[in-house]
């Protein structure tokens, strides 16, 4: 099939190498004009694992194509994956389709535009064709996988006529559904946001519930193995932490919180983020504690700086809060994460106080504090007897839960975990 796909964000980008692997002519549209710049400079393209290299896979074999503003005449289907920002953009877009003159085009919204936002396209493209809305279900650090491999498929449609067109297109990612569900546009847009909604208040839930079990002497670790059995609950999005962030995730959140505000005049996702934000800076306030707020000219190293493992991006990140707070108190910085290191360069290219280092033990050599901020695989079982020895001050500040608390006390160190 010939798919034009408009957006310059990781939905975009994701979908145009997908589409493309599975023998689709795809045309992405970045829709940002003047001269393309280079993929390696992207970095929400470099950040991703694996999406480069699949992007340059198939634009040498000839299945992607980039252009800017160059509508192709001879496609049938396009793809609208814009930011929540961009909804005059995908109008514009709209309109512009729409004056091809075209007949029985397919438009797929992957755009996180308000509840009825498809229902306006459809009324701007008229008869032309049919617009079916298909939420963003990417989770950052596993893109590709989420999209070749989904386990579930949310296809909102209010008419029928591109039915078979819309399954077929998908058809290459559903062999190992579980769930494909047909439903309005309106129930698909909401259920989108409802999904996101509800992952976000149990990760503000969990965090509250960490900080009360620090006041009263209580192991959260131990709550939530046994929330985690309870079936009505699960473990899922159920580890309390420093925060969460990721540009995608925090995007639509807040876009519902606005949504729920606006409509409800009062919102739960918007106490939330604003606790997550007082959440990102808890590991510096323990840390202020334990050294009764004197902390200027302290070594405090850092492990981890992406938002999440798994990717390089630090968009919300909480390891840029930490950071910020310790150098505003003139302490000194040294971190280590093993992706994101040149995006942690670019915000602190002019900052003397923060430095970088290649190994993860480097960062602890004469430290008076380790806050683990990113939970890394390889920072799980670091060399407990090398950590001790290299540390000016045994101190570590576990922003993740990930180090046996007792395991750590027996070997000399002072453990402080989140809510524990």
């Amino acid at each position: 099939m010939r798919i034009n796909i408009y957006g310059a964000g990781l939905s975009a980008w994701v979908a145009a190498a997908c589409l493309a692997k599975v023998g689709n002519d795809v045309v992405i549209d970045e829709m940002t004009g003047g001269e393309l710049p280079s993929l390696a400079g992207l970095s929400i393209i470099s950040d991703e694992p694996g999406l480069l290299a699949q992007i340059q896979r198939q634009i040498t074999a000839g299945r992607l194509v980039r252009r800017q503003r160059e509508l192709n005449t001879a496609t049938d289907i396009h793809w609208l994956a814009l930011q929540p920002s961009d909804q005059e953009i995908a109008e514009r877009v709209v309109d512009s389709i729409r004056s091809l003159n075209v007949n029985d085009l397919l438009l797929i919204n992957q755009c996180n535009f308000a509840v009825g936002a498809t229902e306006g396209l459809q009324e701007k493209l008229g008869s032309t064709g049919e617009v079916v809305y298909v939420p963003d279900n990417l989770q950052e650090g596993s893109a590709l996988e989420s999209f070749i491999h989904p386990k579930q498929i949310i296809l909102g449609i209010d008419g029928r006529g591109s039915l078979v067109k819309t399954k077929a297109l998908f058809k290459p990612f559903s062999g190992n559904l579980d769930v494909l569900q047909l439903m309005t546009t309106r129930e698909a847009e909401f259920t989108k946001f409802a999904i996101t909604g509800m992952l976000a208040l149990r990760l503000g839930y969990i965090n509250e519930l960490a900080n009360l079990a620090d006041q009263l002497d209580v192991d959260i670790s131990v709550v939530q193995d046994g929330m985690g059995a309870d079936p009505r609950v699960g473990h899922h999005y159920l580890a309390p932490g420093c925060g969460f962030g990721g540009q995608n995730f925090a995007a639509y959140v807040s876009t519902f919180s606005g949504i729920l505000q606006r409509e409800r005049e009062a919102s739960l996702l918007k106490t939330v983020l604003d606790e997550n934000e007082l959440q990102k800076e808890l590991l510096f306030r323990k840390l202020w504690q334990y050294y009764g707020g004197d902390i200027k000219g302290k070594t405090v190293a850092i492990w981890g700086g992406a938002f999440k493992p798994g990717t390089a991006s630090v968009d919300h990140a909480p390891s840029i809060k930490i950071i910020n707070a310790l150098v505003s108190q003139g302490a000194n910085v040294r971190l280590h994460d093993p992706e994101a290191m040149a995006n942690l360069q670019l915000h602190y290219s002019d900052e003397p106080l923060v430095s970088f280092v290649d190994e993860p033990l480097f960062a602890v050599d004469g430290a008076d504090a380790l806050l683990l901020v990113t939970e890394w695989a390889e920072y799980w079982s670091p060399d407990y007897v090398k950590l001790l020895a290299l540390m000016r001050t045994p101190l570590i500040i576990d922003g993740r839960n990930v180090f046996d608390k007792q395991m750590l006390q027996q070997y000399g160190f002072e453990y402080i975990g989140v809510g524990r």
